[in-house]
């Protein structure tokens, strides 16, 4: 992985004894500070990544790889101090750190990336969400309900003439939705129900109702967007009352 790894070739002589004598094949000589210095790194590889993904919450930056970096490199550098210094061991250290750091810092940018496009997509929803006027059709409460003049029509096959003298607006529609659902939730801390059905002249209505209505008194069934004549305050009536 690293330039240089031919220093982690084996140093185990496994040459076949001499012909001609019956000693045993040459004896494994005892790793050189630079094999062990190189085994200790490659095998503190996974524990740096962890220490420096833990660490990137914390520090950000070139200086948090060199920070991370040097630390793994001090261990190696107090080693060497206790034998005596060998020029190649040193130009070796030196280049499997400059790679260390240039890794770990490809690693936080890609991070730092990521962490601007997530708060870029949150911003655009954020900003999407203050600027809509969309109203969630409360039958199916995954499409939005579209209001054309005194139509409201959904998706999921929802359909309702409403016949209001002053017209209909996704305002006026979510704020009739609202005020009703609150009023319910006054009386009933149980959701409420919407379906379509028919009412007065087979128009087709919006029915909310309370799942427990059956069970407890007090509990109203109302009628909404129903195709009723009228001004916009009677556009939502009480339809009945258990």
């Amino acid at each position: 992985y690293y330039r240089g790894a031919t220093l982690l070739l084996s140093n185990c002589n496994n040459r076949p004894p001499v012909p001609g004598t019956d000693g045993p094949p040459a004896v494994c000589s005892p790793p050189t500070p630079s094999q062990r210095c190189m085994e200790r790194l490659r095998s503190s590889r996974a524990k740096l990544l962890d220490r420096y993904r833990q660490a990137g919450e914390r520090v950000y930056g070139p200086a948090a790889g060199a920070l991370l970096v040097q630390e793994v490199m001090e261990l190696e550098w107090q080693g060497l101090q206790e034998s005596p210094p060998d020029p190649d061991e040193l130009a070796v250290l030196e280049e499997i750190q400059q790679e260390l750091i240039l890794q770990e810092q490809s690693v936080i940018e890609e991070y730092e990336r990521s962490l601007q496009f997530d708060e870029e997509c949150l911003n655009a929803m954020l900003d999407g969400l203050d600027a809509s006027d969309e109203v969630i059709c409360p039958v199916c409460r995954k499409n939005r309900l579209t209001v054309r003049s005194n139509l409201v029509f959904c998706q999921c096959g929802l359909y309702i003439r409403t016949q209001v003298s002053c017209g209909m607006t996704e305002e006026k529609l979510r704020s009739l939705l609202e005020n009703t659902v609150t009023e319910h939730s006054h009386r009933c801390f149980h959701n409420p129900e919407f379906t379509v059905t028919s009412g007065m002249e087979e128009e087709a209505s919006l029915l909310m109702s309370c799942p427990v209505s059956l069970n407890l008194i007090n509990c109203d069934i109302w009628l909404l967007a129903a195709g009723l004549g009228g001004t916009c305050q009677s556009w939502c009536l009480p339809f009945l009352t258990l």
